[in-house]
């Protein structure tokens, strides 16, 4: 399988994606196109008319969006989703509002790993967001979580695609409460993510918000 990813500081939803596979020690190649390639737009559109990243390949197949990859994993790897009907029916849940909410925060906060911005972007719509990621954690943490430090026990499709969250709080400077905290800890100690971060601080390629970085947000 080959994963087509953009920027490690800036794109989270090449995050979600790659910190899944990685860390479920699925095996893939990374292929990684910068937003500063004058061609990135088109070359993602030649694999894609979405226009958007990641996107995964396998043997000939073209499987874009960090959801459906989650789930054509899933076919083979069943770590992607917790165990019992339950806690995979709110993970699948949690996933997707992530996938399709929380514009307030995306908008106001993106994922920038190298930088601290403590406190810009913040507004009442963002609060709104960020008060409803902290309820679904403090949810998840205690219907599911008692088996190991993540939002189900251990780490599964709703942490990925959570992660890049965990980013946005820590650069914009978010004051959580102790669980929370907690929990952002226990990503940000996962090996997969120390590795995405140590690439993601030694690309050094400044991005503007504009409408290639915005779609692979």
């Amino acid at each position: 399988m080959r994963l087509v990813i953009a920027n490690k500081n800036y794109s989270s939803w090449s995050l979600r994606a790659w910190l899944l596979l990685t860390e479920l020690g699925v095996p893939f190649t990374e292929q990684k196109w910068t937003f500063g390639d004058p061609d990135w737009k088109a070359r993602v559109e030649a694999l894609t008319p979405a226009g958007t990243v990641p996107i995964l390949i396998d043997r000939g197949l073209v499987v874009p969006d960090s959801l459906a990859i989650a789930e054509y994993v899933a076919e083979q790897e069943p770590r992607v989703w917790p165990e019992g009907r339950d806690a995979r029916a709110v993970a699948r849940a949690v996933c997707a509002e992530m996938h399709a909410g929380f514009s307030a925060l995306r908008t106001a906060m993106p994922m920038n790993i190298e930088a601290r911005l403590p406190g810009r972007g913040l507004n009442l719509r963002v609060q709104q967001d960020i008060d409803r990621i902290l309820a679904i954690w403090a949810d998840t943490r205690e219907r599911f979580g008692g088996e190991g430090p993540f939002l189900f026990g251990a780490f599964c499709a709703a942490d990925a695609f959570y992660a890049p969250v965990v980013w946005r709080f820590v650069t914009h400077g978010i004051e959580v409460p102790p669980e929370a905290a907690a929990y952002m800890n226990a990503i940000r100690g996962l090996a997969s993510m120390q590795a995405w971060v140590e690439e993601a601080l030694a690309e050094h390629e400044y991005v503007a918000m504009d409408e290639p970085y915005r779609a692979a947000r």
